[in-house]
């Protein structure tokens, strides 16, 4: 599976940011995405994933819904629509996947780096 992410960048606290992932190599229709961040001097951290059909998603309760996970089932995409920005969601935001059933995530991006301003 390969998994190519775009769509990160510099922003002010406050405003927001759309990432999206693309997918290759594998029946999309078969795999759980999900995104997960690393700050820096911290552990990767899970941020949010949805499920095969795209019906079902979770997230982070840190994040206090103002993250949302969507998948395009025609594109092969998986996007994470991030608003109301804070200084704290600087990372590097990776996108993962894994064959449904599976417990670990066995492909990954590159990440990109999103960084916010106050």
């Amino acid at each position: 599976v390969q998994l190519v992410e775009s769509g990160g960048g510099l922003v002010q606290a406050g405003e927001s940011l759309r990432l999206s992932c693309a997918a290759s190599g594998v029946p999309f229709s078969l795999i759980v995405m999900a995104w997960f961040r690393q700050a820096p001097g911290k552990e990767r951290e899970f941020v949010s994933a949805i499920d095969p059909s795209g019906r079902n998603a979770r997230y982070a309760d840190s994040l206090e819904g103002r993250f949302t996970i969507s998948r395009d089932l025609v594109k092969n995409t998986v996007a994470l629509q991030m608003n109301n920005l804070r200084p704290e969601d600087t990372a590097v935001y990776y996108c993962a996947s894994k064959p449904r059933g599976n417990a670990d995530y066995t492909s990954w991006g590159q990440g990109t780096q999103v960084t916010v301003s106050s």
